[in-house]
């Protein structure tokens, strides 16, 4: 079954609607609101597969994972987004823009763009764009966010995709994991970096490159000081884009005090005060499991 969420609305709107993945992080309220259509990456732990539809309580999650469960994920493929972008254009009579969770990471842009251009070649009365966001969590999310703005403040499709790919390597994502281990199992730290740096309470600091991909920056000593370095790194990218940043993301892996003692330091030092804090998604707390933090904003470089 694919999975989706879309309602209509009445009156004139711009004849485009955007899309994203479940890796998006974003609130169901959120998308409900914006009336975005949703693919999911779905996710398994204890032998029973979740979706955006049928979800498994991100506390429960989270919980199980702490407990030793180890979930795997699984991608979009082509069929179900073509099912996916058939059914929400011609119920809603509009194009598409699908916003992809970075191809660095996941085969899912690669299955939609499959997606696109056999509908394009089969003559589909509606066009599907994709664009590959190369970003990852809220960092996909908040590029989403900039999106719905311009749609909603009247810009075209064709003028939102252009500052999509103008700005996307401008989203900055930084975050800091609680346990090696979780980055470990998934092939981005050895063994022997993650049993040293859990004897010594080593905390990662890493962000997703220009080309879409998760990178370790700098390993620092204990969580408070991994926190204030997130906001330390923001300090330095940010530089002409500070007043691009109206609103800040941040996700969380079932750590909420963390994610406010992260907000409270962005407030106190740049005085932003409009955040979207949520959880990480069981789909990327799959790989980097219970604890991460996680920053997102406009800065100069990532």
């Amino acid at each position: 079954m694919p999975q989706f969420y879309i309602r209509t609305t009445g009156g004139h709107m711009n004849k485009f609607i955007i899309t994203t993945d479940t890796t998006a992080d974003l609130p169901a309220d959120y998308v409900a609101e914006h009336n975005l259509g949703m693919l999911s990456l779905t996710y398994t732990i204890d032998g029973k597969t979740y979706d955006w539809e049928h979800p498994m309580d991100v506390k429960e999650f989270y919980a199980k994972m702490r407990a030793g469960s180890l979930p795997t994920t699984s991608q979009v493929n082509p069929e179900t987004a073509r099912e996916i972008f058939t059914k929400i254009a011609m119920e809603n009579d509009c194009d598409i823009l699908h916003i992809a969770f970075s191809s660095g990471l996941s085969g899912s842009y690669s299955s939609t763009k499959i997606a696109a251009s056999e509908m394009e070649e089969d003559n589909f009365p509606h066009k599907v764009v994709v664009v590959d966001s190369l970003c990852a969590s809220m960092g996909e999310g908040l590029l989403v966010h900039k999106a719905v703005q311009m749609k909603e403040n009247g810009a075209t499709l064709e003028e939102t995709v252009k500052w999509l790919e103008e700005n996307k390597l401008h989203l900055v994502h930084n975050f800091t994991v609680d346990d090696l281990f979780h980055l470990h199992r998934g092939g981005r730290v050895s063994k022997t970096a993650a049993v040293l740096g859990t004897m010594i309470n080593l905390k990662p600091v890493l962000h997703v490159d220009d080309e879409g991909h998760l990178i370790m920056v700098s390993k620092v000593r204990g969580r408070k000081k991994s926190l204030i370095t997130l906001v330390d790194n923001m300090e330095k990218q940010m530089g002409s884009y500070r007043d691009q940043n109206d609103i800040v993301f941040i996700s969380h892996g079932d750590a909420l005090e963390d994610a406010q003692f992260v907000a409270n330091l962005v407030k106190e030092r740049f005085g932003i005060d409009s955040f979207l804090i949520n959880y990480v998604g069981s789909t990327i707390g799959a790989h980097s499991g219970p604890g991460t933090i996680a920053l997102f904003y406009m800065g100069e470089y990532r």
